[in-house]
């Protein structure tokens, strides 16, 4: 018989397993290519620096080889003064000079060059998840989110990036470069998605215990499907019932019961650290769960987002993700857990 520590590690395992199906695939920039401007630029500076070690390596190995081997006569002019200036002190001063002036040169372009962003995006760094707000143009907050992102194609998106406990750093490798995240600071980050697709960020600075734990989606969504999720987050939390198969359907009658006892239980367990817009819930400390339901997946990344999942999460998230803020409520009663999880999963 498994013991309760080994089926929350056992739930755990396998929820890692099914995470290329919740949309936390790890990061593909090379298996899929860049599909950002800025990737585009980072994966062009990247194939200019390869090409020429590669050409300057296979030119030292055959000098080295002729000093070695070659006739007298060849290896005599291999140790001329001359050369040895020209190859050992000019060439490397032009040639270093030269891949500097073009990689600085590409910077206005990863920027935007000085386009207005259509989007701007407030990220922060928390221990261990990512913090999102919306704000419209003139900078008032529209909604807040967390670990999940999206942003329209073809639009230039400005990330405001911050942290308010130690230094992290935002990379979506398929879109754009890394930037930290360092307390104290706001540092800006502009993308912009060529095709619509889900990447998937990560933390890319060690931050503690559950660093490798911090990841987060970007889907990048055409504008139409963009606007229409947007003006969904912006509106309070609607309770829609997960679908289920006719055979799996219970009686309709102990639907409405049973997310009401959820919602119950979440304004009596959760609501002082969590924010469920259109309720009496207004806790600041975790994520913002007014859409909780629609996001890909959970925990930054390490569960899919389903009841189960849910669940699990609540009961044993010191197991599944130890050291987080979070703790686990295992003295609720099974059914109350399936109630609250049931809850959160109806918020769409």
């Amino acid at each position: 018989m498994l013991t309760r520590g080994m089926a929350a590690i056992l739930s755990y395992v396998l929820a890692t397993a099914q995470a290329d199906s919740a949309g936390t695939r790890l990061p593909a920039a090379i298996s899929r290519g860049p599909a950002g401007d800025g990737a585009h630029v980072i994966a062009d500076i990247s194939q200019v620096l390869f090409i020429g070690a590669t050409a300057i390596f296979v030119v030292v190995f055959a000098l080295v080889a002729v000093a070695l081997f070659g006739p007298a006569a060849a290896r005599r002019r291999l140790s001329s003064p001359a050369l040895i200036v020209g190859a050992g002190i000019a060439f490397p001063v032009v040639a270093l000079t030269a891949l500097l002036v073009y990689a600085l040169s590409t910077g206005p372009s990863m920027a935007g060059d000085g386009a207005k962003p259509a989007v701007r995006i407030a990220v922060k760094g928390e221990l261990w998840w990512w913090r999102v707000r919306y704000h419209d143009a003139s900078g008032a907050v529209l909604f807040d989110t967390a670990n999940d992102i999206r942003i329209p194609v073809g639009a230039w998106v400005e990330f405001e990036l911050s942290s308010d406990n130690v230094i992290h750093s935002f990379w979506v490798p398929e879109l754009a470069g890394k930037l930290d995240m360092i307390p104290g600071r706001v540092n800006r980050l502009r993308v912009r998605a060529q095709a619509a697709g889900t990447f998937t960020g990560q933390c890319a600075e060690y931050c503690g215990a559950q660093h490798a734990n911090m990841k987060f989606n970007v889907v990048a969504l055409e504008p139409d499907a963009y606007q229409a999720w947007q003006d969904a987050q912006v509106r309070p939390a609607e309770v829609r019932p997960a679908q289920v198969r006719p055979a799996e359907a219970p009686p309709a009658e102990a639907s409405a019961p049973t997310l009401h006892q959820g919602a119950q239980v979440f304004q009596q367990a959760c609501a002082q650290c969590h924010t469920v817009r259109g309720t009496a819930a207004r806790g600041t400390l975790g994520p913002d769960l007014t859409h909780v339901g629609s996001r890909l997946s959970l925990a930054a990344g390490v569960l899919p987002n389903n009841v189960g999942a849910l669940a699990g999460w609540i009961a044993d998230s010191q197991h599944i993700k130890p050291g987080n803020p979070m703790p686990s409520f295992n003295q609720l009663p099974g059914e109350d857990l399936r109630a609250v999880a049931r809850y959160l999963e109806s918020l769409k």
